[in-house]
Parts: C-alpha cells; structure tokens; sequence
C-alpha cells in the first residue's frame, strides 16, 4: 500500500510539473457581437434619455401662421400646447382635434414639430358663402354646408340667404319634404357653385322652394338657378350668358342647355 501511494504521488507531481492548460479564449467575431451590442445599448440608453429626461428638446414656444379672423392668442390658448413638455411627447393629432372641435372657424390646422424647441401651428380657416340670420346677428355657412360662426355684422361681399317660400301651401310642401335644414344646405351649395365675378356682386339668394332659388346682385339684376344640381353647366351658362347680354336684368339658368335672359 505504501509503495502504491509513493508511485501515485509520483505520477501526480510529474502531471502538476507539466505546462499549464491553455486558456479558452472567447472568439472575435463573438467579443464583436458583445461589444456592438452593449455599444447600441448605451446609445439607446442616451437617446432616451435626451430626447425625455434633458431640457435640450423641450417646448418652449408656439407660432401660429395662417390666421384671418382667429388671432394667434385665439389659436394658441385653443390648442393648450404643454409647453415645457418633451418635445417628442407631444400628440399632435391631439391639437389638432382640440382646435377643430373648440374653433369650429378653421376648417384645416396642421401641427408639426419644430425642433428643437418649437410647435408650429398652420391653420386653414372657412370662407363664408352665405349668411343665414339668426335674430340681430348672422351665422356663417362655407361652402360645404358648415355653419361655423355667429357675426354682429354681416361681412361683405357675402350672400345672405332669404327662405321666401313663395305660398303657404308650397312652404308647407317643401317644409315637409325636404326641412329647412335641407333647404339651406342646397341654398349653400347653389353658393358655392356661383362664378367668382357673380358671387362678389351677388346680395342675396332666395329660396322659394326646393328647385326654385334665384339670386338678386347688387346691380339690381336677378338670376334664376333652380335647384342645386348641375352647379358647374349652370355656372359656365350664366358666365356665358351675361356675355352675350351684357344689358339683360333677368338671366335664367335654371336649365342650363337652354337658357334665357330679358330685359334691358
């Protein structure tokens, strides 16, 4: 047993006496992937970081362009922009519905960003065709039907709209068929289709029924539309029309393909 021992002890000496084993290295393109990948970690790390937890991109000012009747104060204390906040934050479809909905006058707003401190506000706002009264003040109506402010005074160059149905039993008919807010979306779009020339000098428009709305210019001449259909051949016809009769008072278009004018 104990010359057993001797040799297993030689064995282990001369096995320790030997070269150490070698190390196991960890491989290049592997201590890349590592060192690319804890790179991207910190790069994320810090971008976060600047674009929410730094004051560097922050907001803090709100131009607004585009403005007629709205004021920029108007525009900005509607779209309560948190100045302040992180630029990125910011949700601008949020301001966006904010300003349509609390100013019913712009009809488009585009909100962008712009770094690295500012909101930019561009809003678009309605043009009145028609004005419908409403007691002692007017309400203005665009071309698409909307009826987006209350006015003191009537603005110039605007129609104002007239609902003399022509006789009880005809204003009863039409009431009942198509409603008053029918009646007035066609008188707005009749509105929206009268040529630029005839629009500026167009005073009122008056509605009698349904397919029988005419328009009194300023001039004193009268034209008769008919219904709303057929806007753009009935507008062509009276540009027309007010050419080759040029000292007509009474111009008729409420066919277009076979118009008429008299009067002199």
């Amino acid at each position: 047993m104990a010359g057993s021992t001797t040799a297993e002890r030689g064995e282990r000496q001369q096995e320790s006496s030997g070269p150490p084993p070698a190390r196991r290295l960890i491989p290049p393109r592997l201590r890349t992937i590592i060192i690319l990948a804890v790179a991207l970690v910190l790069v994320g790390a810090g971008s976060v970081w600047v674009l929410y937890g730094s004051n560097w991109l922050r907001v803090e000012r709100v131009s607004v362009s585009g403005t007629r009747i709205l004021t920029p104060a108007e525009v900005r204390e509607a779209a309560d922009v948190p100045v302040g906040a992180p630029l990125i934050s910011v949700d601008t479809d949020a301001i966006e519905a904010r300003l349509r909905r609390k100013l019913p006058r712009i009809d488009v707003v585009d909100v962008v960003r712009s770094w690295p401190h500012g909101i930019g506000l561009k809003v678009t706002e309605r043009t009145p065709v028609l004005l419908v009264q409403k007691g002692r003040n007017f309400v203005e109506a665009d071309d698409e039907g909307v009826r987006f402010a209350t006015v003191s005074e009537a603005p110039k160059g605007v129609a104002a709209l007239e609902l003399t149905l022509s006789q009880p039993g005809s204003r009863a008919a039409s009431l009942r068929r198509f409603g008053e807010d029918r009646l007035v979306r066609e008188a707005v779009r009749v509105a929206g289709a009268i040529p630029a020339a005839v629009a500026r000098r167009t005073q009122a428009l008056k509605v009698r029924s349904y397919d029988d709305i005419s328009l009194e210019l300023s001039d004193g001449r009268t034209v008769s539309w008919g219904s709303g259909e057929k806007g753009a051949a009935k507008a062509r016809t009276l540009t027309a029309l007010m050419k080759a009769s040029p000292d007509a008072r009474y111009f008729d278009v409420s066919v277009p393909t076979a118009p008429a004018s008299s009067g002199s």
